[in-house]
């Protein structure tokens, strides 16, 4: 195990800091985002539209 020091001194005896650093550092050049997916957002509104389109016929045949 690695004796290492946080930035404060205080004591890592795993050494989780370092190693988290090394993956944050090596993660940073690619930081692009990729694109929400669009899948969630149009089956709401589909399952929105569909309730509306149901509600309003069962009005339609309460009314009748």
């Amino acid at each position: 195990m690695a004796n290492t020091q946080g930035p404060q001194g205080n004591y890592d005896p795993a050494g989780s800091t370092q190693m988290f650093r090394a993956f944050v550092d090596e993660g940073a050049p690619q930081s692009r985002q990729a694109p929400a997916p669009a899948g969630p957002r149009v089956g709401l509104i589909v399952g929105v539209v569909a309730a509306v389109v149901i509600i309003a016929a069962v009005a339609w045949l309460a009314l009748k």
